[in-house]
């Protein structure tokens, strides 16, 4: 089964906060990682998961506990 994380074109070389790893819903971006986790923060999300979207089709994961 193939899950798509990040479906936009929009988020290529930068990092994103997505609420859980069962839920893709973006709740943060940057361009460095404290930058995505910092907006996760404000919109009131401690522990999300953080991908880095280097290009098309590609994805790493990271979790930031």
């Amino acid at each position: 089964m193939e899950k798509i994380l990040v479906n936009s074109e929009n988020y290529y070389g930068k990092y994103v906060a997505i609420k859980t790893a069962d839920d893709n819903t973006i709740v943060g971006e940057g361009v460095t990682p404290q930058e995505a986790l910092n907006k996760a923060k404000k919109n009131g999300f401690i522990n999300p998961f953080l991908l880095y979207v280097p290009n098309k089709n590609l994805v790493h994961i990271y979790y930031v506990n």
